[in-house]
């Protein structure tokens, strides 16, 4: 259905940005000129979603989900050094998978990162979110948390 009814937009929307390239209406050094250029580069990035179903033409759902963080980042400006921000950011990032799937973040990041230190980089696969709630629900002994 997607491919049916969007495709032929995008097609049209393509073709336009071309002409407009082509015309010389907007300079190329012009915030016009630079977004068609842009959108022209990723052309084919952009049109990955009509040919799978799974993926959203959006990424409304990430960003619901890290509304919170985002509004509450001016309160958070100064709440460390320069590396605060990307420490946050890696965290948010091991979190919002677990608010996903109705982990427990806490329980999840204790076990975690108590097996971490003695685990090999071939094993840390199965410690994400996914991989660590299907392990806990198959085991008949549920894993400490």
């Amino acid at each position: 259905m997607r491919s049916w009814q969007s495709r032929p937009i995008s097609q049209r929307l393509h073709r336009a940005l071309i002409l407009f390239k082509k015309s010389g209406r907007y300079l190329p050094s012009s915030s016009m000129g630079k977004a068609i250029d842009y959108a022209l580069s990723n052309w084919k990035l952009l049109g990955i979603y009509l040919d799978d179903g799974r993926l959203e033409i959006d990424n409304n759902l990430i960003e619901n989900a890290i509304r919170p963080t985002a509004i509450g980042k001016k309160n958070w400006l100064f709440i460390g050094d320069a590396q605060a921000g990307q420490r946050s950011a890696i965290l948010y990032t091991i979190v919002e998978p677990c608010r996903r799937r109705a982990i427990d973040p806490q329980a999840y990041l204790c076990d975690v990162l108590s097996r971490l230190p003695s685990m090999t980089n071939w094993q840390v696969k199965n410690l994400t979110p996914q991989a660590w709630a299907k392990a806990r629900s198959a085991s008949p002994f549920p894993i400490a948390a």
